[in-house]
């Protein structure tokens, strides 16, 4: 063996072994996804209710909310939003609701998605959102309950 590598060898052998533990985090308040920092995969958040259906917003209408970027289809309903985001914000974040109800977070996906007592749910999939339509009332009872302790 050369002198070079053996010297290497010893020194790591000696050398005291870092162990490097990534930090738990919570998760952002708003999903967004790993790649992005927008909010509803860019659908507007006004239009579900006013148009009853996802609309995709326009990176020209959108407005910073809890660290994400949500984008409107029009300045109008971007000025709705801004006059009250909590009325018309994904509960939980835009997580999944049905996931959530589990104390866990899973994407909400812009497409599956319903207004249950004036409040926007997302789901995951058409799966889980079958799923989670079967106790509606129950899921969002434990999903409020489980969301406050992880915002905690």
């Amino acid at each position: 063996m050369k002198l070079r590598p053996l010297l290497l060898a010893a020194f790591l052998a000696a050398a005291p072994v870092t162990v490097l533990v990534p930090t738990a985090q919570a998760e952002p308040a708003v999903y967004t996804g790993r790649f992005s920092n927008t909010a509803l995969q860019g659908y507007d958040p006004v239009a579900y209710f006013t148009d009853g259906q996802p609309v995709k917003g326009s990176k020209e209408f959108s407005t910073e909310y809890k660290g994400a970027t949500f984008q409107f289809a029009s300045a109008a309903n971007r000025d709705a939003f801004l006059a009250d985001p909590a009325a018309y914000a994904p509960q939980y974040g835009g997580y999944c609701a049905w996931a959530m109800a589990d104390g866990k977070y899973a994407k909400g996906d812009a497409k599956y998605w319903k207004i249950v007592d004036g409040k926007l749910y997302l789901n995951y999939n058409a799966g889980i959102q079958k799923k989670w339509n079967a106790d509606i009332p129950g899921f969002i009872e434990k999903a409020d309950t489980q969301w406050q302790d992880l915002q905690e």
